[in-house]
């Protein structure tokens, strides 16, 4: 009997910027891919900013201009034998279905598949990806606003409606 792993979907998510949900996403993501040896792949939802991608860019262009930069990442890739983990940016509607198709066409399947969403629920499809995802993480800040937003936004979306309907991207 053959057995499918299960690839995990996590967010951080929060209704307020700035507490770390990027940040978060790409420790994590970074210590079980690097660290661990998982399997890991990001999606970049932030729209309009896009920062984990941007980040990701301004590193790799930094790498290409120094060889000593170089030769570091070489000898880190080949010390791990892994590459780094992809990140792709997405729109928050598009993310689930994007996430499928890559996850169909991989010859390695991700053991984990981060969703950095924006820091609003008014955005399209964040509530839907949400829905989805196996763990939601709420990182929040020593700050009274931020605390009651949180717990607002949390409380809201537990109480939306379950979805009995059967998806794709449940098969992840």
């Amino acid at each position: 009997m053959e057995t499918k792993k299960k690839t995990l979907k996590i967010s951080f998510s929060t209704q307020k910027g700035g507490v770390g949900k990027s940040t978060m996403t790409t420790l994590l993501a970074s210590v079980l891919h690097y660290r661990l040896g998982f399997n890991v792949l990001v999606f970049d939802c932030d729209f309009p900013q896009h920062s984990l991608t941007n980040m990701r860019e301004r590193d790799k262009k930094t790498i290409m201009q120094n060889d000593y930069h170089k030769k570091l990442a070489m000898k880190q890739f080949q010390t791990i034998n892994k590459k780094a983990y992809p990140i792709i940016k997405s729109k928050a509607e598009n993310a689930l279905e994007m996430a499928s198709e890559y996850v169909s066409q991989s010859a390695v399947a991700p053991d984990v598949i981060f969703f950095d969403l924006p820091g609003t629920a008014n955005t399209k499809g964040v509530l839907t990806t949400l829905k989805m995802m196996d763990f939601i993480f709420s990182p929040i800040t020593a700050d009274r606003l931020v605390v009651e937003s949180t717990l607002g936004f949390t409380k809201a979306f537990l109480g939306l409606p379950q979805t009995d309907e059967g998806n794709p991207e449940q098969e992840m």
